[in-house]
């Protein structure tokens, strides 16, 4: 057993908005990911989405509204409620999902991610 330590997690990778998975935790995933620019619209049918904000700020789009948030902040979007997140420069999260997620929820493109690797 060995305590994971989320920053030297953070730099074994540099890709953005490509989950890293560090953890399972009762049929849930614990996922770290950079993010930067826009992505797209999409939303999760059946499962609700945790970002925590580690580093950075992001703002997440809804259709009639948006959120910023900043490091140590989190938002919870509840299933079915279309998304699109924005992060000006580099943002750092760690989320929070079921196993079966798709981090493109209903929408399937060429940067979907079918497994996220683990680090």
């Amino acid at each position: 057993m060995k305590a994971i330590n989320i920053s030297e997690k953070f730099n074994l990778f540099n890709d953005h908005w490509t989950p890293k998975k560090i953890g399972e935790l009762n049929g849930q995933q614990i996922l770290l990911a950079k993010l930067k620019g826009e992505f797209t619209w999409h939303a999760h049918e059946k499962e609700d989405e945790l970002f925590f904000v580690i580093k950075g700020n992001l703002k997440i789009e809804f259709r009639d509204n948006s959120i910023e948030l900043n490091e140590g902040e989190m938002y919870i979007i509840p299933k079915g409620v279309e998304h699109k997140p924005i992060a000006k420069k580099e943002v750092h999260v760690l989320l929070f999902e079921p196993l079966s997620i798709k981090h493109t929820g209903n929408i399937i493109n060429n940067i979907t991610v079918e497994i996220f690797e683990k680090i």
